[in-house]
């Protein structure tokens, strides 16, 4: 039987032409890998959840416009070109609120015009290696990351984790989950627990299941018991990921993340947001310019269930993700460092450095 962890995430196949994922809306039933080889495939994996997690969705925009662009039919680089913008707009337009998606892509557009003037052959080769390497570096990134949030914990802790910030929203390790990971392999004895995250369930289906398959101390909890275990003394420490962190430190996350926040200030226990500079927007100056995704009310009303859960016709409003003020965050931990407030001059430190 294979094991999550024996599987990365996002793999470029490029003796076959083809971007591999794992289908996360079959998880944990089934797991089963997709080959995609359209940017229409990719698009759709995107939009439907199949790949996700910021990092995963960069990773995967950056192998698909690659396999694109080896089937672009113009001769000149001019032609070339706007074929590859045509495929970049598209792909741009799968999710909104996730950085990564447009940070990828623009590392691959800025790889295509410093080939400029180089044969098709060596132009593809690039983007090829470009796309291998956005993949590489996430490893090493989310393991940078992992070993600054571990400083953070101590032996014995409770970790509360909303989402899935996990192995499988990036290639391996995550964000919000790696000093966990890590903590597993140095005998730290971390009790997990889960919120389940609703609509979507990415806790109960993703975050559970694959810190579970790694032998973690874990609990699942519904989202509203985080109040209970944080009161009860259970937790310690929170740890999130999330999509997109505006230059003033507030951070865009799954919906739900707000609330943890809130009440982890109420009881006193820090609030960190684990965030790899690729999710760093200095360009988005607060919260309020981030735009979020609002999705389909049927996943509130219909996804998980054989028959509604609730009345036909009753509105839904169904955003993806809220934000986190800044103030509620007791830290930001990236691959570069930790930042702290004031996390305008913080943070432009730690991308100064990048």
């Amino acid at each position: 039987m294979i094991n999550i962890h024996d599987i990365d995430t996002v793999e470029l196949d490029m003796e076959e032409g083809s971007l591999v994922i794992i289908d996360q809306t079959l998880l944990p039933g089934r797991l089963e890998l997709l080959r995609l080889k359209t940017p229409e495939e990719v698009w759709e994996a995107i939009k439907m959840l199949r790949v996700r997690g910021a990092p995963a969705i960069g990773a995967a925009a950056a192998c698909g416009i690659y396999l694109a662009a080896r089937g672009f039919k113009s001769a000149d680089f001019n032609g070339y070109y706007r074929e590859f913008a045509q495929v970049k707009q598209y792909l741009e337009s799968a999710r909104p609120t996730a950085v990564n998606l447009f940070w990828a892509l623009d590392r691959m557009e800025k790889t295509l015009l410093e080939s400029r003037g180089a044969d098709r052959e060596e132009i593809e080769a690039a983007l090829g290696r470009e796309a291998q390497g956005i993949i590489s570096e996430d490893i090493r990134v989310c393991h940078s990351l992992g070993e600054y949030a571990l400083t953070l914990t101590q032996r014995g802790w409770g970790l509360l984790t909303h989402c899935n910030a996990g192995k499988l929203a990036t290639i391996r390790y995550g964000t919000a989950t790696a000093p966990i990971y890590l903590g597993l392999e140095r005998g730290y004895n971390f009790r997990v627990f889960v919120d389940e995250t609703r609509p979507l369930l990415q806790g109960a289906r993703l975050t559970a299941y694959e810190l579970h398959s790694a032998g973690a101390d874990v609990t699942l909890i519904c989202d509203n018991m985080a109040a209970s275990v944080m009161k009860n003394g259970q937790v310690q420490a929170v740890f999130t990921g999330c999509d997109r962190v505006a230059a003033n430190g507030d951070a865009a996350n799954k919906i739900g993340t707000l609330a943890v926040a809130v009440l982890a200030k109420r009881y006193n226990i820090p609030f960190y947001i684990c965030a790899p500079t690729s999710s760093i927007d200095m360009q988005t100056l607060t919260g309020e310019d981030i735009v979020i995704e609002e999705r389909d009310g049927s996943e509130v009303t219909d996804m998980w269930y054989t028959e509604p859960m609730s009345v036909r016709g009753i509105k839904v409003f169904n955003p993806a993700f809220d934000v986190t003020d800044a103030e509620l965050i007791t830290a930001i931990v990236t691959e570069k460092g930790i930042a702290y407030p004031p996390y305008d001059a913080s943070l432009a430190e730690i991308m100064k450095s990048k």
